[in-house]
């Protein structure tokens, strides 16, 4: 044990200086910062969001909704950049009271409705078109268990694992390790499951692999926190061939797009109020 070892006061107190990557946007206290309404668009749906695991999730999802042919699930999506702190402006903490991505309007209903929380959103989508959530009462709450299984797993890769691998403003084994090994431990899980099912509810392509698929497909294919040879990756053949299976859908590589502020600028497309804003105004189009 080294000699800087940490013993807690007996009575915690903010450190502002003490927060990584993210101290400048980190607080223990909820509510918003600052006056901010949100822009409304043409569409019932507005979306705010930004391309983060959790946003791709659901421009995912209504991009599969529109492939579809469901009209209805045209949308207006608008950057919300967290870096800058926009998840505290009044008009968004009215959306979401607990200030993180994504979060939805929906204005087709009087008053209009909000839904927060990624795996929410998921289902109430779901619930409203009848798609990509089967009736089947089986099958059903198959997907609801992956679904679920996500939301409380990711927390670990994305909180545990990728803040003390890639950002935290030191590195300690302990954390480190301790993380690797859960999220190895979830990877199992899934190969496990993928191993005999092309898709983790069975057959059908569902909510559930929306929800897994943006964090996990992209820890083994490198897109977050470069750790794909740290946790040798490649191991994990089932979920690797689940990962570019999904990330061939047309719907898919629309969504990934969608409020994405950094990568290619042909990748990103930083808001969506129409389909054809994918061949138009990403950032390289923009840009001229």
């Amino acid at each position: 044990m080294s000699d800087d070892t940490y013993t807690p006061p007996r009575v915690w107190k903010w450190d502002k200086e003490n927060g990584g990557a993210f101290a400048s946007i980190n607080r223990p206290i909820a509510g918003s910062t600052h006056d901010k309404d949100l822009p409304v668009g043409k569409h019932p749906l507005q979306l705010y969001s930004l391309a983060t695991p959790n946003g791709v999730k659901v421009t995912v999802m209504l991009e599969e909704l529109l492939e579809k042919g469901h009209r209805e699930a045209e949308y207006d999506a608008w950057l919300i950049n967290i870096q800058n702190g926009d998840q505290f402006g009044s008009g968004f903490v009215d959306v979401n009271p607990n200030s993180k991505i994504p979060a939805l309007m929906d204005h087709s209903v009087t008053p209009p409705r909000r839904v927060f929380e990624s795996g929410s959103i998921l289902l109430y989508l779901a619930e409203r078109f009848g798609e990509f959530l089967p009736s089947d009462p089986a099958v059903r709450t198959e997907t609801l268990n992956w679904l679920f299984w996500q939301m409380g797993s990711a927390p670990m890769l994305g909180g545990g694992f990728g803040h003390f691998y890639a950002y935290a403003p030191e590195k300690y084994q302990y954390p480190i390790d301790r993380y690797t090994m859960e999220i190895k431990r979830q990877l199992d899980v899934l190969d496990r499951r993928l191993a005999d099912n092309a898709y983790l509810a069975g057959s059908e392509y569902t909510i559930a692999d929306m929800a897994v698929w943006p964090w996990y497909g992209a820890l083994v294919t490198n897109k977050v926190y470069e750790a794909a040879e740290f946790i040798e990756a490649h191991t994990y053949t089932n979920v690797l061939r689940w990962t570019h299976q999904i990330a061939e859908r047309p719907a898919v590589k629309r969504g990934r797009m969608v409020n994405r502020a950094w990568g290619e600028p042909s990748s990103q497309l930083l808001e969506r109020h129409d389909a054809s804003d994918f061949e138009l105004k990403t950032v390289d189009k923009l840009q001229g």
